[in-house]
């Protein structure tokens, strides 16, 4: 029931009507009603799709945690220390650092900041700093 009422919460968020979202999805406006009553489960591409469209984890879609993305739990935990806060805002948006992002719901701020301190000393030192 967790996610019928998170996606419910998100439409609603992003002022889609059930018709809107479904045409974006590609499905009938029945099949976003079945979702928002807990009648029916979306299958692991539509999950995806709503997961893109939100800017949510799919955990968070399914009511697995209330971290709406691991890149938010990132920035709350370097928004103190300016520096840090600087360098994510460069390495947010980096391919070849997604995966990271994606397992830092295990840590908590203190190891977030240490981990991106470790990431910035090998990004200084590449780069001749």
């Amino acid at each position: 029931m967790k996610f019928a009422k998170r996606l419910s919460e998100l439409r609603n968020e992003f002022k889609l009507t059930q018709k809107e979202l479904a045409d974006k999805l590609g499905v009938s406006r029945g099949t976003i009603g079945m979702y928002e009553i807990g009648q029916r489960d979306p299958d692991t591409d539509t999950l995806l799709k709503l997961s893109e469209l939100f800017n949510v984890s799919v955990d968070y879609l399914l009511g697995n945690t209330d971290i709406r993305n691991p890149v938010d739990e990132i920035t709350q935990a370097v928004e103190d220390d300016p520096e840090l806060a600087e360098f994510w805002s460069e390495l947010k948006e980096r391919e070849d650092l997604k995966l990271l992002f994606k397992q830092t719901k295990k840590l908590s701020p203190k190891a977030i900041r240490q981990v991106m301190r470790i990431i910035k000393a090998i990004e200084d030192e590449e780069n001749g700093e």
